[in-house]
């Protein structure tokens, strides 16, 4: 029972470290460009078209 219940714990934690870690980034180099992640995820996906808008 214990696993079951310590796994959710994980992952929350994770998260929670995670929106820290963001937070940190963005005080310290202004907000995330959507459009830029986008570029990013298209070249990580092999998206020509994406990855032509990246270059």
């Amino acid at each position: 029972m214990s696993a079951y219940v310590e796994a959710p714990i994980q992952r929350q934690l994770e998260r929670d470290r995670l929106r820290e870690l963001i937070a940190d980034a963005e005080t310290e180099h202004g907000p995330v460009n959507q459009a830029a992640v986008e570029a990013k995820r298209a070249l990580l996906r092999g998206d020509a078209a994406g990855s032509a808008d990246a270059a």
